[in-house]
């Protein structure tokens, strides 16, 4: 059999007719009869705990249903469960309103539940509270003196070799602290969840989310329901990112609410509430890189340190990335956390990369000026095929065309080596670049093919998609599969009745869910040739199943055109509606576990800033990235785009700006904290470098929904100092470091 090439192919998004018509509805817009709506009231204090909740002016506001405090919550077996203290996403998150304690600034103390939306806010304005405050304290800088390393990360804080020897017969050293401030998740759709009760006990819960089963799992663990009475959908998220990967406190408020009141509850996050979500957490890092004559590092020390929550510990890949990319003899290979009073962090595209290579690279720019070599130069000098930390070889790694193609395409040979050398009319310009290193990952997903009598192709998987194009991608590769043209393709996602999928992150869901349902359909065409082969008098003769071909919805012989069978005949043949099959696939069986797993970027920048004002714009971006097979080059490139205008924000404008008396973010907005918007982006060139990889997955794809990020702000900061001079180690580089 022959499979019709659809995979390659630049296709519009399937989706985007249903979502630029308002057609797709997300969670906080699904209509149910009898809805309430409930609005969080958020805590004043940053530490402390409750000493009295007043509710009696809201409980007499007209509209107002209900006021849900930690006095008169029901009880549910969520908040007698062990305390965890690992922030991890199959685990649930604080236990909203369980006791009077307060944990951070914005900590959720209420949900008043009205008929309307109004109602309930009028209501949530009315509810005032007295507290007994503790001292807190919000700055990672002063929790540095109670840093720890986690159990968990021990194994990964390294000593090889001689680092203090090495560093001091270098031919170059450089020894800074370089810092990166907390960001904060703002996807276009905010959190929200809608609990619709159903009479007979049972309840589907339409919540915003990366995993529809991951999701139902912890709130059926948490509210002692199982799978057959919660259902979860997820059928459209307005961006995540990491926000989503366990449900949001709405979530947990929304169910709290529709079970004392047995009636349905929607709540939703205001922009403000957003803040007290997961976030990127801040690091600081102290770097030591040395390299000898040839420019081959000979030392590496990193010393990094995130925030985390005082009640649980999150943790991050910060210093592994570096050592990966740049292997090296002599390495001292220390993290940690320190607590500090916010909401837990979490995940937030490409974690733990992110930060630590773009804080790395901006290091390795220092490193070349001190050698007084070229930048590019450096990271071609200390290319590897081999996995600097585990010794292993990879599957695949084109980095070294990456460098290449992107280089040429961004005219960095006419790059001047000098500071402050470069000029557009009144600006100083400067060219940066840097190094983007992600994990190519897959996990465990299944996903199931139905083709029915009139020749429609159902694909089925509890995979989600929030934004990246999974629903595109999954129906290009199922119309390949069978040769079927993209309009008789349905795609079902985001239920968690349908078969399991993992979560989507890591840049996963195209090499698991894809190579699941490419699988799926291999299965029915099977199927679908022995039906028409043991038909009496079948068109197709006496073939072999490899004889064949499945091209526009027909099932023919290759060297014999004229021979074919319609695919809605070979249904018909089967005596059933539909015919289906079912596939799963393992990482463990279905890719290589003997060799490492990565995808690469090489990252230039051109910035241009105003000598007076110190203002800085990034008016061109190149990023050459090998990420194995892309499925579609139009929504991949997306997607790349995406990564690095978040690295944008990164680089000059994304921070959480606290008032450390208060332990409060004062920009909870977005007109404060500041994101690029469409004049901050320019071009922005992407290309695909061809990087044909076998063993990393069975359709050879590695994903690229993070790799975008990887080295784009250590890029443009490489590019600021080319511009001025002045070396900031200090994320966001903002106007004032400048000046």
């Amino acid at each position: 059999m022959t499979i019709q090439p659809s995979i390659g192919t630049p296709v519009s998004r399937v989706d985007g007719a249903m979502k630029v018509t308002g057609h797709a509805l997300y969670a906080g817009e699904h209509q149910v009869r009898g809805l309430l709506y409930g609005v969080v009231v958020s805590a004043a204090v940053a530490r402390g705990r409750i000493a009295s909740i007043d509710t009696s002016r809201a409980r007499r506001t007209e509209g107002v249903v209900e006021v849900l405090t930690h006095e008169n919550r029901p009880q549910v077996p969520w908040f007698d469960m062990e305390e965890g203290g690992s922030a991890d996403t199959t685990k649930p998150p604080f236990r909203v309103l369980r006791d009077d304690d307060i944990l951070f600034s914005g900590q959720p103390i209420a949900l008043v539940v009205g008929t309307s939306f109004e109602a309930a806010r009028r209501g949530a304005m009315l509810v005032t509270a007295s507290y007994e405050e503790t001292d807190h304290n919000t700055c990672l800088e002063a929790a540095l003196a109670h840093r720890y390393t986690p159990e968990k990360k021990k194994k990964s804080n390294t000593i090889k070799g001689d680092v203090a020897t090495a560093s001091a017969q270098a031919a170059a050293k450089i020894e800074q602290r370089y810092r990166l401030a907390m960001e904060q998740h703002h996807p276009l759709e905010m959190h929200a969840t809608t609990v619709e009760w159903h009479g007979d006990g049972t309840l589907t819960v339409y919540d915003k989310n990366q995993g529809s089963q991951n999701a139902q799992e912890q709130l059926a663990q948490a509210f002692g329901y199982d799978s057959d009475t919660l259902k979860v959908l997820n059928s459209y998220v307005g961006g995540a990112f990491g926000s989503g990967l366990r449900p949001a406190y709405q979530a947990y408020l929304a169910m709290l609410a529709a079970i004392m009141l047995k009636r349905s509850v929607r709540v939703t996050l205001t922009r403000q509430q957003m803040f007290t979500h997961v976030h990127r957490p801040a690091c600081i890092e102290d770097i030591i890189l040395a390299c000898d004559g040839e420019s081959k590092l000979t030392a590496i020390a990193l010393k990094a340190t995130t925030s985390t929550s005082q009640f649980e510990t999150y943790t991050e890949n910060i210093i592994g990335w570096g050592p990966t990319a740049y292997p090296c003899a002599n390495l001292r290979l220390d993290y940690g956390v320190a607590a500090i009073d916010t909401p837990t962090p979490g995940n937030m595209r490409a974690p733990g990369a992110a930060t630590g290579m773009n804080l790395f690279e901006i290091a390795m720019d220092e490193l070349a000026y001190a050698k007084g070599i070229d930048p590019l130069a450096l990271r071609q000098a200390n290319y590897s095929d081999m996995h600097g930390l585990t010794g292993l070889p990879y599957t695949s790694k084109a980095l070294l065309d990456a460098y290449r193609e992107g280089a040429e395409r961004f005219g960095w040979r006419e790059r001047k080596r000098e500071p402050r050398s470069m000029r557009a009319g009144t600006e100083l310009m400067g060219w940066g670049m840097a190094t983007g290193i992600w994990d190519a990952l897959m996990l465990k997903a299944s996903a199931r093919a139905t083709l029915d009598e009139r020749g429609i192709l159902t694909i089925a998987s509890a995979a989600s998609d929030i934004g990246t194009g999974t629903y595109t991608v999954m129906a290009q590769i199922a119309a390949g599969a069978l040769g079927l043209p993209l309009e008789r393709i349905q795609v079902s996602i985001g239920d968690s009745t349908l078969p399991p999928a993992a979560l989507e992150g890591g840049s996963s869901m195209a090499t698991s869910v894809g190579a699941a349902v490419d699988r799926a359909c291999g299965k029915l065409a099977k199927r679908l040739f022995d039906t028409a082969a043991q038909a009496k008098d079948s068109p197709l003769g006496i073939v072999r199943f490899d004889e064949v071909e499945f091209c526009e919805g027909r099932m023919r012989v290759i060297k014999e055109p004229a021979r074919f069978i319609d695919l809605r005949d070979v249904v018909a043949l089967s005596g059933a509606s539909s015919m289906n099959c079912e596939a799963s696939v393992d990482p463990k069986k279905d890719s290589t576990n003997s060799k490492a797993k990565n995808t690469h970027a090489a990252v230039f920048a051109e910035v241009r800033v105003d000598q007076e004002l110190g203002i800085v714009r990034v008016t061109r971006l190149t990023l050459a990235v090998a990420a194995g097979r892309i499925i579609n080059p139009k929504t991949a490139r997306s997607q790349i785009l995406g990564g690095a205008v978040m690295g944008i924000g990164m680089a000059l404008q994304e921070k959480s700006l606290f008032d450390h008396r208060l332990g409060r973010i004062m920009n909870h907005s977005l007109a404060e904290y500041h994101i690029p918007c469409n004049a901050d982006v320019y071009d922005i060139d992407v290309v695909f470098v061809e990087e044909p990889d076998s063993e990393m997955s069975p359709l050879g794809v590695k994903g690229v929904g993070e790799i975008g990020i990887v080295g784009t702000a250590a890029a443009i900061a490489n590019a600021v100092y080319h511009a001025t001079g002045k070396r900031v180690r200090e994320l966001p580089i903002t106007l004032d470091m400048l000046l």
